[in-house]
Order: structure tokens, then C-alpha cells, then sequence
């Protein structure tokens, strides 16, 4: 919880607040589109969509709180935000990265319906991954110390990479046999994937690079609400494309557009 709270601007507390419900009617958007679409594709890829629906409906519970924490934290007078003496609980994105960003990586291996012993290995190896990737980062956000946040942030670094190394070598030889379309929409994914992960380190840097202040909560709520868009919502509509995809490949005729009406004559 952040009790040591700066001044903001009218503005600046408006951006924020404005960041977080787009972000969470965003995610509300998403989750209702996977929830609908299980339909169009096979079966056996619509594991991958309900988890995407997971990760949204996670995430936007967490945004929710987000938001109610914010504006507890916060009393508008005289055209300034002053702080409340509430704290501005921001360790609920840490509470939702470490629910949804292992799901993340699970349903991409989930949507490839790749062998069991080979779907059950990747995704225990990249959960795990994912996990300590967010668990040993905690550390670092919640420290006063630049030279902790740092060390912290390298140590979570090391599972990164190794997700990253699966993601190019072991997972990349799984998709060689698919058709193109699956591959190119594969290799996509996994380069958002990489973009939007890769934004958040510059968001946590941010204090070390000495943005503080205002000027540096702005930015970390209004940086990290856009990758969460993108890495979450985003991402989750990659998923569906390749399910669908793999779904046309396989020639499955969608659920709903199959069933025959009945015209009664009566």
C-alpha cells in the first residue's frame, strides 16, 4: 500500500482515473466476447478461451478495487487532488498478475492442442515461470531502496528469459507442422506477448531512472493500465484467432450457425 502520496493535478487525477475504466470496461468487453464465442471454434480450443476469459474477468475485478482505492486516496480541493490519508492500495496488480499472467502463457500452449505429455509439460514449466516471475518482482516495487528495486528486478528478470527461450525454441518447433495462418498468428502473439511484457520493466524502472513524484504515479498507473489492454484483452483475441483458425482448418461448422430452424406451420 502506497501512504506517501504526492499532490496531483486535477488533471493528472483525472488521467488516471479515466485510464483505469477504460481499462476496466475494456476487459468487461472482452470477457463477454470469449464467454460468446466458445461456439465458433472446436471443442478442444475452448479451454484456451475460457481461460482467456479467466484473465479478463480476473483483471477487471482487480480494476475495479484499483479504481475504489483511488478515489479514496484522493480529495479534489481547489482544483488539486490532495491525498486523503487513505493509502492507494496498488498491490492488487500484483494480486492479479499472479493469477492471470500464468494463465497467459497456459492458453497459448492450451490453443495449440499440441500432445498431452507435451501440453501438461509446457504448461507446468511455464506456469511456474510465470509465477516467479511476478512473485520475485514484488519485492522491488514495494521497496524504498532504488538499489533493492533493482536487484529484485534483475532476479525476476531470470524467469523472463527462460519463458521467453521456451516460447522461441520448444514451442516455436510445436507450431512448425500447422498451416500458415496458424503460424503467422502464432508467431504475432507471441511478439505481442513479448512487446507488452516488455513494456512493464520500463514502467517499474521509471523511479530508478529518477521519474518520481506526481509525474511518476501518473505514468506507472497510466503505463501499466494500457499494457494490461494489450497483454490481457488484446492478447485474448489473438488466442481466439488462432482457435479459429485451427477450427476452419479442422472444417468445424460453428455450434449456432448449424442448427437447423424449425418454421412451424401452425
Amino acid at each position: 500500500m502506497n501512504f506517501d502520496l504526492p499532490v496531483l493535478s486535477a488533471s493528472q487525477y483525472s488521467l488516471v482515473y479515466n485510464m483505469l475504466s477504460f481499462t476496466l470496461a475494456s476487459l468487461l468487453a472482452a470477457f463477454v466476447f470469449f464467454i460468446l464465442s466458445r461456439s465458433q471454434v472446436a471443442p478442444k480450443y475452448r479451454g484456451a478461451l475460457v481461460m482467456s476469459a479467466l484473465v479478463v474477468g480476473i483483471a477487471a475485478y482487480h480494476y475495479f478495487r484499483i479504481m475504489q482505492s483511488w478515489s479514496d486516496a484522493f480529495v479534489l480541493e481547489r482544483g488539486v487532488a490532495v491525498p486523503s490519508g487513505q493509502p492507494f492500495n496498488d498491490a492488487y496488480r500484483y494480486v492479479d498478475w499472479l493469477l492471470t499472467v500464468p494463465l497467459l502463457v497456459i492458453e497459448l500452449v492450451a490453443v495449440l492442442a499440441l500432445a498431452r505429455a507435451k501440453t501438461v509439460s509446457l504448461s507446468a514449466r511455464l506456469g511456474i515461470a510465470a509465477a516467479a516471475m511476478i512473485i520475485l518482482g514484488y519485492p522491488g516495487e514495494v521497496a524504498t531502496s532504488m538499489t533493492a528495486r533493482a536487484v529484485w528486478g534483475f532476479i525476476a528478470t531470470i524467469p523472463f528469459v527462460y519463458i521467453v527461450y521456451v516460447l522461441w525454441t520448444e514451442l516455436g518447433k510445436a507450431v512448425a507442422n500447422q498451416n500458415e495462418r496458424v503460424r503467422v498468428l502464432f508467431r504475432n502473439t507471441r511478439w505481442l506477448l513479448l512487446a507488452t511484457w516488455g513494456f512493464y520493466p520500463i514502467v517499474y524502472l521509471l523511479p530508478i531512472l529518477g521519474v518520481v513524484g506526481a509525474t511518476a504515479l501518473v505514468a506507472i498507473q497510466v503505463g501499466y493500465s494500457i499494457a494490461d489492454v494489450a497483454a490481457k484483452a488484446g492478447y485474448g483475441l489473438m488466442i481466439y484467432a488462432i482457435a479459429r483458425a485451427k477450427s476452419e482448418a479442422d472444417q468445424y461448422v460453428d455450434e449456432i450457425v448449424a442448427e437447423p430452424v424449425s418454421v412451424s406451420g401452425d
